[in-house]
């Protein structure tokens, strides 16, 4: 059923990559050519949502919460399938509210902080589906379907501080930028100028304090696959900031110029790394596979960072055929990756008895 849920998952990532570059009138087969419109849906709430929820409900080891990926996959593979789309926006609002009720459950028993900051971002998740149900323009829904990604990212790493001695201002510093996104997210569709000026310098704050606080600063002084996700963790930061300075300039405007670059610094440079990063630990309680690490991992990231600071100049410059040749060595550094992962699975893990 893993094996399942991840290759459905898998489909709708590429073929939303695929999207994306029917957009740069790169030679395609048809279907992705009539997939381009999709092309943030398939990644952001389908592919992302059914990720995260999914990791969580394997983590939960509860078959109710399978609910929520098993929702938000299916609702890729109707868009692919030509449906209507009212199709996969009524599964992805039962995919959110699935994973809001297993948020929920969770609180009860355990009322933790970090546990409250991924509540906040399932609701900017659910606040985004639902929005797109509503308005039919997914364009309204792009900034609550990123809190609900950076909201995830932040509650993860919030967890592993325990790890260091966070002072209590500095937590109390993260819970109100975290309170900024989700509030400012939710208020954009209403009041976008002033919403999205204060998500963006939430998310330069986030940046700083994730730079500051995250254990990642000590964890890349060591060796193996823990330099590695610090070094995935702390690049990463670095695009999140670039995001919200962006942003500050009006970039989350979608007719503005530097749109694709803020959007593309956030999810590819910010959420792309923390995922390759995370990638060897997911993967094996995903599938029962071994990964074992190798230094070849950081070929991808380096790729994945270098077309990604192609693309940005690009589109910051308005010279289209850096911006296309930036786009397209993204998508080959992600396919790259996927290449190095599956060359380092090994045997399979014994299930739990």
């Amino acid at each position: 059923m893993r094996i399942a849920f991840a290759g459905s998952i898998a489909v709708a990532f590429v073929c939303g990559i695929a999207a994306g570059l029917a957009r740069f009138g790169i030679a395609l087969p048809p279907h992705a050519l009539s997939s381009a419109a999709w092309h943030g849906v398939l990644v952001l709430p389908v592919f992302f949502g059914a990720v995260v929820s999914l990791e969580r409900a394997v983590a939960l080891r509860a078959g109710p919460h399978l609910c929520a990926p098993a929702c938000a996959a299916a609702a890729g593979l109707v868009l692919l399938a030509g449906a209507p789309p009212a199709w996969a926006q009524a599964l992805l609002v039962i995919a959110a509210t699935a994973a809001l009720a297993s948020m929920a459950g969770l609180l009860r028993r355990q009322p933790a902080l970090h546990l409250f900051v991924l509540a906040l971002g399932v609701s900017s998740w659910w606040a985004g589906n639902v929005l797109w149900l509503a308005t039919q323009a997914p364009l309204r829904a792009v900034p609550n379907w990123l809190a609900f990604l950076v909201l995830t990212i932040a509650a993860e790493r919030l967890e592993l501080t325990r790890m260091r001695r966070t002072p209590p201002r500095a937590r109390v510093t993260f819970v109100a930028i975290a309170v900024v996104i989700f509030l400012s997210a939710g208020a954009s569709p209403y009041a976008p100028e002033p919403a999205l000026r204060a998500f963006s310098a939430a998310l330069v704050a986030l940046a700083l304090w994730l730079t500051r606080h995250d254990v990642a600063r000590v964890t890349v002084r060591q060796r193996g696959l823990t330099r590695f996700i610090a070094v995935c963790l702390l690049s990463g930061y670095g695009w999140l900031a670039l995001s919200g300075v962006l942003g500050l300039f009006g970039s989350w405007d979608a007719g503005h110029p530097w749109h694709d670059a803020a959007v593309h610094a956030l999810t590819l440079g910010f959420v792309m790394s923390m995922a390759l990063g995370h990638a060897p630990i997911v993967l094996p309680a995903l599938t029962r596979l071994r990964v074992r690490y190798r230094p070849l991992f950081y070929l991808p990231l380096a790729a994945l960072h270098a077309a990604l600071a192609l693309r940005i100049g690009g589109a910051l410059a308005q010279a289209f055929v850096l911006h296309r040749a930036g786009a397209i060595g993204n998508a080959a550094a992600l396919a790259l990756f996927i290449v190095v992962m599956f060359s380092s699975m090994s045997l399979p893990l014994r299930s739990p008895q």
